[in-house]
């Protein structure tokens, strides 16, 4: 049947074994250094492994592909004992924390600016004329309590899911930092495997886009702290 699966070019592949991490249908493995679809039925064609390519080895292609085998896909889970572990950002956790005295007074948003998905931002805007820019992965304002202050406050926002969004945020990314007076980037993700999609796409827009725009990094944990990045 002719479908959309992803395509890995040997030359480009670092060999870093990313996408063979995130691929939790495990289409993908490491061959004599190398990342190769070996299992073509287990492969669904949604790409989570696309953005976990610091490379950029892995695009997509349509052609002629045997159709997704989900009850193999489980089955070799099961065998291989990972059936209840699943992909560690979709891992189900209870947060214990601490009573916290709480304020009746609203905490204010410190959000500048709207859209703020990067799928919906328009590329060229005035709110990007000389501004610090913050791309944030879009739970780590959930996980992490003092998002808006540390973070948001005197920021342009632009958030994403690289493991739910189809595609790749880079060549939009590109356009806007090429396009527009961005002084600074803040990169914020969560610690999650696949949520390094984020970050990689953002260095590749950084590079790609031919200015020396400074950047940082902050990785938040699932249980709300920063974490070494």
């Amino acid at each position: 049947m002719l479908r959309k699966m992803i395509k890995i070019d040997r030359e480009k592949c670092s060999g870093c074994g990313a996408c063979a991490a995130v691929c939790h249908e495990g289409a993908i493995d490491m061959v004599n250094g190398k990342a190769v679809l070996t299992r073509e039925h287990f492969c669904d064609g949604l790409g989570d492994c696309l953005p976990a390519c610091p490379a950029g080895a892995i695009t997509f292609e349509e052609r002629e592909a045997p159709a997704y085998d989900e009850a193999a896909v489980l089955q070799a889970k099961a065998e291989k004992g990972a059936i209840s572990q699943g992909c560690p950002g979709t891992r189900a956790q209870t947060l214990r924390r601490q009573p916290a005295e709480e304020s009746a007074a609203a905490v204010p948003s410190r959000l500048s600016q709207w859209p703020v998905q990067i799928k919906l931002v328009p590329l060229h805007a005035p709110c990007f004329d000389g501004a610090d820019l913050l791309i944030a992965a879009d739970c780590s304002a959930y996980a992490f309590g003092g998002f808006h202050d540390t973070f948001i406050k005197n920021r342009i926002t632009l958030i994403g899911c690289p493991k739910l969004d189809e595609g790749d945020y880079a060549e939009k990314l590109t356009e806007i930092l090429a396009g527009n007076e961005i002084k600074s980037v803040t990169i914020v993700r969560m610690e999650v495997p696949c949520c390094r999609g984020l970050e990689n796409a953002v260095t590749r827009a950084l590079q790609a886009s031919g200015k020396s725009i400074p950047w940082q990094a902050a990785v938040i944990s699932t249980d709300g702290r920063i974490a070494e990045p």
